[in-house]
């Protein structure tokens, strides 16, 4: 991935998206916005302690480097499940769903930015450049051992006709499994969710494993029939990385949030 900047605003760009002018996706770091500390500075998410007022700033200033504007950006209030909002239809006004439960967004709809907040939960976009379908999926542990990247797949099939070969999918900064220890809830999760858990748990002291939240994304993408050609992953620890993006657990959950984002033009 590429870090590009628009207007003031910094953010991780796959570079497969680069050749498709009908789409804008990326995911953002902590740069640039009028946060303070601990939130400094482009916090986009509200389950904090930040001023609301700091963060709509954020979300303005970043609406508009991106060339939209703040009330063409939505997200949901995400509640790790695996639950998806499906927007098949044109719709004056996006903000009756700001206060929806679920963790992904799925539309076809053009010019209406949808977006996951995260500190160190997976964010994952797709795009189908075919069927001008898109998604912004949230996946934690809980919405990753109950197949949220599978069902976002699904979505777009049922919804728009896309095909999983047709779909370009980006996996972005995420806790990697070198900073994300669980224990053995987390793995009678997975294994309840059949998520090969084996694959990506790294055993660490007695009843603890370094978990892979995103190589297990992954894996559920590849297993809806994404080519391994059609997936980009950014392959960056957010903990590891404390100058370019929040982290709950590194900052021991006084933080901010960034954002995965996409838009169809």
């Amino acid at each position: 991935m590429d870090m590009k900047k628009a207007g003031k605003v910094h953010y991780l760009e796959p570079s497969e998206m680069e050749k498709h002018e009908g789409v804008v996706m990326g995911f953002t770091t902590r740069h640039e916005g009028i946060s303070r500390p601990p939130y400094n500075s482009l916090n986009l998410g509200f389950n904090n302690f930040d001023s609301s007022h700091n963060i709509e700033g954020n979300r303005s200033l970043f609406a508009r480097s991106l060339g939209t504007t703040l009330d063409r950006l939505l997200t949901v209030k995400q509640v790790h499940s695996a639950d998806l909002l499906v927007i098949d239809t044109p719709n004056p006004d996006f903000s009756h769903f700001h206060t929806l439960e679920c963790d992904g967004i799925v539309t076809n709809q053009s010019q209406l930015m949808i977006g996951v907040t995260v500190s160190d939960c997976v964010p994952i976009l797709l795009f189908d450049p075919l069927k001008g379908a898109i998604a912004a999926l949230h996946a934690g542990w809980k919405g990753t051992a109950t197949g949220i990247s599978k069902k976002g797949i699904a979505a777009m099939k049922e919804f728009f006709g896309s095909r999983p070969g047709d779909i370009l999918a980006a996996i972005g900064p995420a806790i990697g499994s070198c900073c994300y220890e669980v224990d053995a809830p987390v793995m009678e999760a997975f294994n309840k969710g059949s998520s090969d858990w084996e694959l990506h748990a790294v055993p660490r002291k007695e009843g603890k494993w370094g978990l892979d939240l995103a190589g297990a994304n992954k894996r559920q993408l590849l297993e809806s029939g994404i080519t391994e050609a059609n997936i980009q992953m950014a392959d960056i620890c957010v903990s590891c990385n404390p100058d370019l993006f929040f982290s709950y657990r590194r900052d021991c959950g006084d933080t901010g949030r960034q954002m995965g984002f996409i838009m169809l033009k």
